[in-house]
């Protein structure tokens, strides 16, 4: 368990359509355990309340540690389609109890326990006015490997409302706090066939 004073829940968003990979992300073998495991039990590592969003919560339910909450993500009024991360990423947040909750996506599968308690070690060092704490890439913020206030979810609603669904553009809004990485790795995303060819 992480050495934080600050008290955390974790969360997980397994809602891609995994296009560009061919088959669902989250179920395919990473050393012999589906990717999406193996995120979760990372997370239970540093914190003991996790939650998965999904909107196929049977398709993932065998699979899980049995720690894990799962929540459905429901589709938005009027809309016939999936609506991407930040949508999720709010529904979950209604059920997060935690001052701070360490948001992931189900395609990490170079996450390392000590660097998110790491992490998570320094949110006690954040000024009452940051919305998140996360690490920073040269294209923008890496919003699915990080931490976010539950506080913040009154101003997520309020954008989504008003059409807003771009985790970058939401975040301009806010003060963000960086986190160093000293390896990168941690931060890859497993999106296509070659990418699985990096890590197996």
């Amino acid at each position: 368990m992480t050495d934080s004073h600050v008290s955390f829940s974790a969360m997980v968003l397994a809602g891609g359509q995994s296009s560009r990979m061919g088959q669902d992300k989250a179920l395919i073998p990473i050393q012999g355990m589906p990717l999406l495991r193996q995120v979760c039990t990372i997370a239970l590592k540093c914190t003991r309340e996790v939650f998965v969003v999904t909107p196929w919560p049977e398709r993932y339910r065998d699979i899980l540690p049995k720690n894990c909450h799962l929540i459905q993500e429901m589709l938005l009024l009027g809309e016939a389609q999936s609506h991407g991360p930040l949508v999720a990423f709010a529904q979950g947040l209604t059920q997060v109890k935690r001052d701070w909750v360490l948001l992931l996506a189900c395609d990490l599968p170079q996450l390392q326990v000590e660097v998110l308690q790491n992490w998570g070690s320094q949110l006690t060092n954040a000024p009452k006015e940051v919305m998140a704490v996360l690490p920073r890439s040269p294209k923008g913020w890496e919003p699915l490997c990080g931490f976010y206030r539950r506080q913040c979810l009154p101003q997520l609603i309020d954008y989504i409302n008003q059409g807003g669904r771009s985790f970058q553009q939401w975040l301009a809004q806010h003060p963000v706090q960086e986190v160093p990485v000293r390896d990168r790795q941690v931060l890859f995303n497993c999106n296509t066939p070659e990418d699985l060819k990096v890590i197996n």
